[in-house]
């Protein structure tokens, strides 16, 4: 398995590889996203796509995006989905951790479901708050 950095001018060729995994993160934003929304942000957004992938084609994506606080600078993962997560997770973070140093990141953050707790457990997750949503009716 490898791990790639997509040039933006390439993500619409890629695009229908990893739109049902986009699709599937959309779920999860409970409204807030939809997979086109996903496409439209990378193509207009600072984003990165990233992507895992073998002879047999892509099985995984990250979108990432470097965000400046007033304080530090991270690498936020708003995006992961796909499947065979054993063969992509480690090579992906360590791509991702290289390219968050080289873009003068301290941090790689994310937020997402629990389960994702431990799949980065051994790689040095710490959780460090819990997002809240509360109804306006």
């Amino acid at each position: 398995m490898k791990t790639t950095l997509v040039p933006r001018e390439h993500v619409k060729e890629v695009w229908s590889s990893i739109e049902k995994f986009a699709e599937g993160c959309a779920k999860y934003t409970y409204g807030r996203y939809t997979a086109n929304d996903i496409l439209d942000e990378l193509l207009t957004k600072d984003q990165q796509l990233w992507t895992a992938f073998d002879e047999d084609g892509i099985h995984a994506f990250w979108v990432t995006e470097v965000i400046e606080y007033p304080q530090t600078k991270v690498l936020v993962m708003h995006f992961t989905g796909g499947n065979r997560i054993e063969e992509w997770q480690t090579i992906g973070l360590k791509q991702l951790q290289s390219f968050a140093r080289d873009t003068g990141c301290t941090k790689i953050e994310s937020y997402g479901r629990p389960g994702w707790e431990k799949v980065w457990k051994h790689e040095g997750y710490k959780k460090r708050f819990v997002f809240y949503e509360l109804p306006v009716e």
